[in-house]
């Protein structure tokens, strides 16, 4: 069962992201994060595991170190731990992306069994939001992201080749499926 401290870092991610959108859609960013945890959840994530899911984007995206010690202060080192793990940079600006996304892929082989299921789950909802808007919005669906299509295609790929090369996990291969349709799909376009 999830406890006050969930409901403390959803009110915390929520005051946090408040004023954050996901790329080219207007969505509340919270949206993003309640469906991370969600994923965590249903594959399995304790208490800890679910509120890093919450967060996973706070350092990166909400104020770095100093972000880093609140939550280090507010929900204790296992929970920093996996955002930590989850983030691919914390200072501003950040480094280009595809350095960026190379380096979050290698930190994948040693990466705790928490930030792999957190990581899974951030890259889980992602690929299936994009398959989504893909399905809606055509070739256009790139633009929003900084690789464009190669990039992000490539990206994906070896994200989940990267999670395999780890063990077998439900999480993983739900991943691979997914990604598999949005390769599929661009390739018929």
């Amino acid at each position: 069962m999830l406890s006050e401290r969930f409901t403390a870092a959803l009110t915390y991610a929520t005051q946090l992201h408040a004023k954050q959108v996901r790329k080219g859609s207007g969505v509340p960013y919270i949206a993003h994060l309640l469906g991370v945890a969600s994923i965590a959840l249903e594959y399995g994530a304790n208490e800890d595991e679910a509120i890093a899911a919450l967060l996973h984007d706070a350092i990166e995206d909400q104020g770095g170190a100093v972000t880093r010690e609140e939550i280090l202060r507010r929900f204790g080192e296992n929970v920093t731990g996996i955002v930590d793990g989850c983030t691919d940079s914390d200072t501003t600006p950040k480094p280009p992306w595809r350095q960026r996304k190379e380096a979050y892929i290698a930190h994948i082989s040693t990466a705790s069994p928490s930030v792999l299921l957190v990581s899974a789950a951030d890259k889980l909802y992602n690929a299936q939001s994009i398959l989504r808007d893909y399905r809606v919005l055509g070739e256009v669906i790139w633009q929003r992201f900084q690789g464009g299509r190669e990039g992000t295609l490539w990206y994906y790929r070896e994200l989940v080749d990267a999670f395999e090369q780890t063990g077998a996990s439900a999480i993983f291969t739900e991943l691979a499926r997914v990604v598999s349709e949005l390769e599929a799909l661009a390739c018929r376009t």
